[in-house]
């Protein structure tokens, strides 16, 4: 059972579950779970059984596919206000999980269980705001999908620097990882990208030096100089 600031912090994120009739919201909250996992916790793995829905009070959780050699590619990351699209999918699919789930900052999960969501989204604002959650996260995946089969991968690391900021604390590992590529590229395009100095690099961490000359890359489709 959530404790009355919990119940707070979830209708800030979630707007649309305190539009829900009191008797029904009342019923839902004394069936939901929550959860804390730290960091590295692995919350849901491929083909195991979905039975729950994850709302995000706290934290982010990091969904990826996997391969059998090892390499991954990160689909999206869940933060609080966000919907888990492969968890609502294979919820309404009745599927099992067909990504992995981990937690990449410590995270605390409002478990939703199956019945109980399903039922929710018999009510229109709650559906209509879940699918509006839902639509944006495709958007977004069928740009990852344009990224990866097209788009060069130095063109995307340019791009990837750019959208975190600096400093980026990350390992050439993560990089890889949220790139869907491998170490060793990763930390070859890392050294070219220092080598012109658009960018310093130090333990696990990356600097941006030159931000226009990386937007002039990515504009022009052609290596900075």
């Amino acid at each position: 059972m959530l404790d009355p600031n919990q119940q707070k912090k979830l209708f800030e994120f979630y707007p649309a579950l305190s539009k829900i009739d009191k008797d029904l919201l009342s019923q839902t909250l004394t069936k939901a779970q929550i959860i804390s996992f730290k960091a590295g916790t692995t919350v849901f793995e491929e083909l195991q059984p979905c039975n729950a829905f994850p709302f995000v009070l706290s934290g982010e959780l990091r969904v990826f596919k996997q391969a059998l050699n090892g390499r991954e590619l990160s689909l999206y990351t869940v933060t609080p206000g966000d919907a888990c699209v492969v968890s609502a999918g294979c919820l309404l699919g009745d599927e099992p999980y067909n990504a992995v789930g981990q937690v990449k900052e410590e995270v605390t999960l409002v478990m939703m269980p199956t019945e109980t969501f399903e039922g929710l989204l018999g009510v229109r604002s709650f559906r209509e705001y879940i699918f509006s959650l839902f639509s944006k996260r495709v958007l977004e995946l069928m740009q990852l999908v344009n990224e990866v089969a097209f788009e060069k991968l130095d063109r995307r690391l340019a791009a990837f620097l750019l959208k975190k900021g600096t400093p980026i604390r990350m390992s050439h590992q993560e990089m890889a990882d949220e790139l869907g590529t491998v170490r060793e590229i990763i930390t070859r395009l890392l050294k070219n990208l220092a080598d012109n100095g658009s960018i310093a690099i130090s333990r696990e961490q990356v600097n941006i030096l030159d931000e226009n000359r990386l937007k002039q890359f990515l504009e022009n489709n052609s290596p900075p100089v």
